[in-house]
């Protein structure tokens, strides 16, 4: 009997009992967790359609919940579990968006919330504008992705794009599509500068932001992010931006002769000096992630006096102030100057598809054949919203709105803040709006100050973005398009937010 059992307790035998085991768990384990997803498929089914009939009409927020809801938890917590602690949005702004439309976001929880954040300012006509989801949907029964390739979509698209180019800069230029990023625009323009020029060192300024790739970073004054990163890419030189309010030479606007931009010209003059002759210098005329500080008219024009006098290509990022942010299409245009090399992105997609194109001078078209690619520069989805959204700013004047309605906010801001102990500056250019939140006692920046009124006016039901140096300006990117009872209605909960936040330091 005993010499019987041997075979059953084979090895192989017992390597198929094992197995079988094995498998059984693994599909018990599946079975368990197939019930889980549908549990939470389910959840995120209906929380995708919350319980609301319409949008507000008189232009205030509906806040139905605590906040973060309890859905919004739910979703936040996913989140956390799965993705790279490199998420910023939803730390200071905790809610799951559900939906959208102008410029409201509805949670899934219900709540209703003035959208001043405006995907970073890539929505130049707000969420989910009529003829850009038209335009989206014809195009993407034809053809979604075209590489390089011509197509009608991509011809419609430039055609309207080189229209909005002012006329001295009409005829006179080239497009490069890119990938999808403003990133990789501006990879693109420093890569086309050095291939022109045959010079290897690039001139950025401080507090400016052009991007988070190893050499966009390596052009950007934000000095946190490089701590960690070492080899970027070498050959960057910084000079002092032209930021009155801090000045960084110590200087007030009665008493500047333009030093910080005369300081570029004696260096680049000077044989002991020790900044070569760039490939490029690269300026945001009006700051975005720096604190939405608009650069002084006399500045960017000594600036482009002084590249254009040594030849020297000025490339002007447009990533955050161009497609009529502030009040003209191109930011450039509020300074009467002409530049070399254009970056484009964010808003150019109309509903924040992707895209970004780099134009420049013709006689600047030297790299070969592939010098610069990329799978998803051809995204014909973002080339027919972006073609329908340049036809509305062009017929319904946006650029001129935005102009106006910017020009109403500040004035008001000014007036009802700049009066508090805790605001130190009001700035800006069209709709791109800075707030500068300030410590009473020292007078500098104050991010946690900053975070507070953040945290209050959300609580109230409006998003916005905090940005500059130590995170210590409020900025505001609605709609160009944001109706006039919007625009109140923000301006109202952000007042109130401020005055609350001043009022607390007091008692």
């Amino acid at each position: 009997m005993a010499g019987a059992l041997v075979p059953f307790f084979s090895l192989p035998v017992f390597s198929v009992l094992f197995f079988s085991v094995q498998v059984y768990r693994i599909n018990l384990k599946c079975a368990r967790a197939q019930k889980g997803h549908e549990r939470v498929y389910s959840f995120l089914e209906a929380a995708s359609t919350p319980d609301v009939t319409e949008w507000p009409q008189d232009g205030f927020p509906v806040i139905r919940t605590s906040l973060p809801g309890p859905k919004s938890q739910v979703l936040l917590a996913r989140q956390n579990e799965r993705e790279s602690n490199a998420r910023t949005y939803p730390r200071r702004l905790p809610i799951g968006i559900a939906q959208a439309c102008g410029s409201y976001l509805l949670d899934v929880d219900g709540n209703v919330f003035i959208d001043f954040l405006n995907g970073a300012g890539a929505l130049p006509l707000g969420h989910a504008h009529p003829r850009l989801l038209a335009a989206a949907h014809r195009q993407l029964d034809s053809l979604t992705h075209g590489l390089d390739f011509p197509t009608p979509a991509k011809t419609m698209f430039t055609d309207e794009l080189f229209g909005m180019l002012p006329d001295s800069l009409r005829g006179q230029m080239k497009v490069q599509f890119c990938g999808p990023t403003g990133s990789d625009g501006v990879e693109a323009a420093l890569k086309l500068c050095k291939t022109a020029t045959g010079r290897s060192d690039v001139v950025s300024f401080t507090g400016g932001f052009h991007g988070s790739s190893h050499s966009t970073m390596a052009v950007t004054g934000l000095r946190s992010p490089k701590e960690t990163l070492p080899n970027l890419m070498p050959g960057v030189q910084f000079f002092p931006y032209a930021y009155c309010y801090r000045c960084p030479l110590g200087l007030t606007p009665s008493r500047c002769e333009i030093n910080c931009a005369m300081q570029l010209e004696i260096i680049l003059d000077d044989a002991n000096g020790g900044v070569r002759l760039p490939a490029a210098v690269i300026l945001e005329v009006v700051q975005g992630e720096g604190g939405g500080i608009p650069a002084r008219a006399e500045f960017v024009r000594e600036v482009r006096r002084i590249t254009r006098e040594r030849a020297i290509p000025l490339i002007i990022d447009e990533i955050q102030s161009g497609c009529g942010r502030t009040g003209q299409f191109f930011a450039f245009e509020h300074y009467a100057i002409d530049p070399d090399v254009i970056v484009l992105s964010k808003g150019l997609g109309g509903l924040g598809l992707p895209i970004s194109v780099v134009l420049y001078r013709k006689e600047l078209d030297t790299w070969q054949p592939g010098a610069h690619t990329g799978t998803f520069r051809g995204n014909q989805l973002a080339f027919a919203a972006g073609a329908e959204m340049l036809r509305i700013m062009r017929s319904q004047d946006v650029c001129g709105q935005a102009g106006a309605s910017g020009a109403r906010a500040l004035a008001r801001l000014r007036q009802e803040t700049l009066g508090l102990p805790c605001v130190g500056d009001v700035r800006g250019l069209g709709l791109m709006i800075a707030i500068e939140i300030i410590s009473p006692t020292s007078g500098r920046g104050d991010p946690l100050l900053a975070a507070a009124v953040q945290s209050d006016a959300f609580q109230h039901g409006l998003i916005f973005e905090l940005g500059g140096r130590d995170d210590c300006v409020i900025r505001l990117l609605p709609a160009l398009t944001v109706e006039a009872q919007v625009l109140d209605a923000a301006l109202d909960i952000l007042i109130a937010s401020i005055s609350r936040q001043a009022a607390r330091l007091a008692a």
